[in-house]
């Protein structure tokens, strides 16, 4: 089980910060040089964040604290050890500390919010056209279905097919993911 920390500002300079949130919600505001390797890329990013382990310890971040937390636990199978940052990004910035947003940046809703807007949207759409074709109302049962498997299985497939929305996709001037991984080994 992962411990979150509390991390003073000043005290940022001794950890390689990673934020684990989609490339959209990060352009919207992260911790002060934070590098961003989605949640679903860990994987891809190990040998970077075992390079950049050996420097120093890893603070993992997301929008609140569950994705970090579940990155820490990711990690720390494959053998890197890593630090969740409480709270996350909201209680970070709540507690008075810098958030760092590139010029003209869009800022997407965070991702709990898209899931919870599109499974409600489909909830009421299944119940609405169930009135008209009975066995529409199944729409609404499937989802229901999903969101008690995610709750149980501590994953979210809604979010992961969110992410790969346009408005969740970096912009033009976020850092290549590949850079990022440079960055980190580096």
């Amino acid at each position: 089980m992962t411990t979150p920390v509390t991390v003073a500002p000043a005290r940022l300079a001794e950890f390689t910060v990673v934020d684990v949130r989609t490339p959209g919600e990060f352009a919207g505001g992260h911790v002060p040089g934070a590098h961003n390797i989605p949640l679903d890329r860990l994987d891809e990013a190990a040998s970077a964040l075992r390079t950049a382990a050996t420097r120093g310890p890893l603070l993992i971040v997301c929008a609140s604290g569950a994705r970090s937390a579940k990155g820490c636990d990711r990690l720390g199978t494959l053998g890197i050890e890593a630090l969740s940052l409480d709270g996350g990004t909201a209680g970070w910035a709540a507690a008075g500390h810098p958030v760092e947003r590139p010029a003209g940046a869009r800022t997407p809703w965070p991702m709990d919010r898209q899931v919870r807007l599109t499974a409600g949207a489909l909830v009421v759409a299944g119940f609405v056209a169930g009135l008209a074709r009975p066995p529409a109302h199944r729409l609404s049962g499937l989802v229901g279905a999903g969101l008690v498997f995610s709750a149980v299985t501590n994953t979210c497939a809604m979010a992961t097919l969110l992410a790969r929305l346009p408005h969740n996709r970096p912009g033009a001037d976020a850092v290549p993911f590949e850079e990022t991984l440079l960055r980190l080994a580096g």
